[in-house]
């Protein structure tokens, strides 16, 4: 049997796109790594699966796999991208997407453009979570030049380090050694961020499960938070990635709203 998908980005930060609504699609671990592998699979940073909603006010499920084949609870840039589609399907501008993390409203604001709320950004030590009680505005972790984080999620676990040079930071060779720290128990997001002013940073981020990434929607959430709550900037900032820049604005009622731009690139079958 062939299974058809499409190959979406936003960003960069790429995604293969299976739709198992009407009918389910075996998907074991291997699997999973197989098709996200990208010399002999199709290739991407996480591997989404389209389920029908358990939740009646949502549109459709979206599940999350990264290329280690383990399951994810956020993705902002494929949240984007799935929400194209459902609007694309139903011709029209809103569409909520459920997620294991909860429901993520989003909306068309333009030309490719969506804009999601990613829900609350949560900041108790055991909401994150981190090994012990702590100050999560002054994680107490690091490695090397990467000292100081602050702690977030947003449905999936980060630590953002401020650095004055992002481009001194080998994230390639730390990013690891964090992720897998024992003071991360489901390990985390890692983020490296510079501030360019004080509506605009630059961002790395080292994704748990996936390695580097041209972009990460949660990543660049958490960045913001991170950046607001240490008062380098006025709860909204753009967040410039390798291949774009994200807009994002921290709401007073503690929800985060993230808009950028996605992409179709190919269609195919599997």
């Amino acid at each position: 049997m062939t299974v058809p998908f499409l190959k979406m980005h936003g960003l960069g930060n790429d995604f293969v796109v299976l739709d198992a609504r009407a009918r389910p699609i075996d998907l074991p671990v291997e699997r999973r790594r197989a098709i996200a592998d990208r010399r002999l699979g199709v290739g991407c940073d996480q591997l989404i699966v389209l389920e029908p909603p358990t939740d009646r006010a949502a549109d459709v499920f979206m599940r999350i796999y990264n290329p280690d084949g383990g399951e994810a609870g956020a993705c902002g840039n494929a949240t984007r991208c799935v929400a194209s589609v459902v609007m694309d399907e139903r011709k029209t501008d809103q569409v909520t997407v459920q997620t294991i993390s909860g429901l993520l409203e989003s909306e068309k604001v333009g030309d490719g453009v969506i804009s999601v709320d990613m829900g609350p950004a949560l900041l108790d030590w055991r909401e994150i979570p981190v090994a012990g009680a702590c100050d999560t505005n002054h994680l107490p972790v690091g490695a090397g030049p990467l000292q100081d984080p602050v702690g977030t999620s947003m449905g999936n676990p980060h630590a953002t380090f401020f650095v004055d040079d992002l481009s001194k930071i080998p994230l390639a060779e730390l990013g690891p050694t964090l992720e897998h720290d024992s003071f991360f128990p489901e390990r985390a997001n890692i983020g490296v961020a510079q501030m360019i002013a004080r509506d605009k940073l630059k961002l790395r981020v080292w994704e748990r499960g996936a390695g580097l990434t041209l972009a990460c929607g949660s990543g660049a959430c958490a960045a913001v938070v991170a950046a607001s709550r240490r008062g380098l900037v006025d709860r909204k900032a753009d967040v410039m990635l390798e291949r774009g820049t994200l807009s994002i604005e921290w709401l007073r009622d503690g929800h985060v709203m993230m808009t950028g731009g996605i992409a179709l690139a190919f269609k195919g079958e599997l």
